[in-house]
């Protein structure tokens, strides 16, 4: 297994911590590496890769450098597996990579239009033609529960509206209850894994 990563704070980040459990849970990556973003061409860290034998890679960073990796990959005959974060929950991945695209993994929260409490604001969406996909409902519970703190403290002062935010939930919005906790993490996290098939990304 390798785990790769962009030297970027979202990317390094993601990769520190998936290395951080693996180890923790007594699993050692074959080859820890850096690669360099914006680039087009990836076919010496290809080679370094299939040098090392390597299945599993795991990348920390965005859908450009990973599809352009995945990519080449496949074109230097590997048979390998990549695994990323929520920076690969978008179709312009698979049109970097084509069907060498298929079977690769990634961490998503729960896709929040299938639950019952979406349905009205999801059911409005799609009337004006708009699938609200990836990251628009959490946008709008994000919304809704700023506006109710707001409402409630009768303050827009950001300091406040954030610890409200904080202090006084569960917060009623389209994803269901959510509440913070002091840091502002939230108290139910529900990621799950996705896996691209045949152009879509599919919850597993």
């Amino acid at each position: 297994m390798a785990i790769l990563h962009d030297n970027q704070a979202y990317g390094k980040g993601l990769a520190d911590e998936t290395k951080k459990a693996l180890n923790a849970n007594g699993v050692t990556e074959t080859l820890y590496a850096a690669y360099t973003p914006g680039e087009r061409d990836y076919n010496a860290l290809v080679s370094r890769l299939k040098g090392a034998g390597i299945e599993v890679m795991y990348i920390g960073g965005y859908y450009t450098e990973a599809g352009l990796i995945l990519r080449q990959a496949k074109e230097q005959g590997m048979a390998v597996t990549m695994i990323g974060g929520d920076a690969l929950v978008t179709k312009d991945f698979w049109q970097i990579t084509g069907a060498a695209g298929e079977g690769s993994l990634m961490t998503f929260s729960a896709d929040p239009r299938k639950r019952p409490s979406a349905a009205a604001v999801v059911a409005s969406f799609k009337a004006k033609n708009i699938d609200p996909e990836g990251y628009v409902l959490y946008t709008y519970a994000a919304i809704e529960i700023w506006a109710a703190a707001a409402a409630k403290i009768n303050s827009v002062d950001p300091k406040k509206v954030a610890e409200a935010m904080k202090a006084q939930g569960p917060w009623t919005t389209v994803l269901g209850p959510v509440s913070f906790d002091r840091k502002g993490d939230v108290t139910v996290p529900d990621y799950v894994f996705y896996v691209w098939k045949n152009g879509e990304y599919l919850e597993v």
